[in-house]
């Protein structure tokens, strides 16, 4: 049976070598007659495992010394609220750029806190490029500027973050989290869901600058949902996710012995370049996002015909081709190429998109 390749933008795709040594410690974590999923959080093994996963990944991304990291359930969703309910304090006013589903819907929670404005966005177009934000209408009086960095869905991708004026950024970087070098000092707020590129669902990363961990935020705020809680107990305030916070620390390691992030982004933008190429040079495929703003991570194309789009679907998932079919709001397909996508994977995809363009050319 040939090799079954996962392009899914959902559940991470994670390296085989970090699978198979998860598979063991599932079983008997180093010889301790438990596996991680049966020790307790407040265990010194337990203590061991976050405590290395918070110092790998404040390597890998260089993170400074006045922020936090903080491993909190939820999910990415979950932050929509968290974030207006920690950080519209001062003036209840923040700035959203929408570019997609995942901003729009942070920015329709934000408005049940406070006053969420629109900055600029791009649904005109689908979401298929990112708005200029070189001049947006920011306002001193706005206590942050929001954006999804990477655009799941959509296939774009910020390469140059937005002119705030000054005013905090918050960015979810769920989609190209650890993907690539981030200066962290650059947000106010840095978040991301691990289930694209880091781990198993369920677990979301901020990276919080300090001085906006405080007690001051929106009345009635939930007790979990304040920061300064998760903060003051390091993440184990409550039984946190361990299971996914050990797997992450394996991607972390992985990540560290295969060259940091400086190499999984000359390998991402390999990648991406192959599968670029291809539609930039296809008769029958065409990528939908403007070249300017196109994604290193996720790539939706068309064929423009629905039923030859559902057939190279059908036919892509035969030849181990798997969850290419694109968002309901984009139709077409979509490869997602994370972190652990070899480039074998790519290779094999546009190899078929090739087979399949000489097959149904008319």
């Amino acid at each position: 049976m040939s090799r079954v390749y996962n392009f899914s933008a959902g559940p991470a795709v994670l390296p085989e070598e970090v699978l198979k040594e998860a598979q063991a410690d599932l079983l008997d974590y180093k010889g301790c007659g438990m596996s991680v999923m049966e020790m307790s959080h407040r265990s010194q093994m337990f203590d061991d495992i976050i405590k290395s996963a918070e110092k790998d990944i404040r390597t890998l991304l260089n993170i400074p010394d006045n922020y936090k990291v903080l491993f909190l359930q939820g999910g990415a969703y979950q932050q929509f609220a968290a974030i207006p309910m920690n950080m519209m304090n001062k003036h209840h006013k923040a700035g959203y750029v929408l570019t997609g589903q995942w901003a729009t819907k942070a920015w329709k929670e934000a408005k049940i806190y406070g006053d969420a404005v629109a900055l600029a966005s791009s649904e005109d177009k689908t979401y298929s490029y990112i708005p200029d934000c070189s001049d947006l209408p920011i306002t001193d009086d706005m206590d942050y500027v929001y954006i999804c960095q990477n655009n799941t869905i959509y296939g774009t991708e910020y390469w140059e973050l937005p002119n705030t004026k000054g005013v905090d950024l918050v960015a979810d970087v769920s989609s190209c989290f650890l993907s690539k070098p981030m200066d962290v000092s650059k947000y106010a707020v840095m978040y991301g869901g691990v289930q694209k590129n880091v781990g198993p669902a369920g677990l979301v990363i901020d990276i919080i600058r300090e001085d906006l961990i405080t007690d001051d935020v929106y009345p009635g705020t939930p007790t979990m949902l304040k920061w300064k809680t998760q903060a003051d107990k390091d993440s184990l305030f409550n039984t946190p996710n361990c299971w996914a916070i050990y797997m992450c620390g394996l991607v972390f390691k992985w990540l560290l012995r295969n060259g940091g992030l400086a190499e999984m982004e000359k390998r991402n933008a390999e990648k991406a370049a192959i599968l670029y190429d291809f539609l930039d040079q296809s008769k029958l495929f065409k990528g939908t996002v403007e070249k300017k703003d196109r994604s290193v991570m996720n790539v939706p194309f068309v064929t423009g015909d629905k039923d030859l789009d559902a057939r190279f679907v059908a036919e892509a998932k035969a030849a181990g081709l798997e969850n290419i079919k694109g968002h309901r709001t984009v139709g077409g397909m979509r490869a997602s190429i994370y972190n652990a996508m070899p480039k074998a994977g790519v290779e094999k995809l546009v190899e078929f998109m090739g087979d399949f363009e000489k097959k149904n050319l008319r």
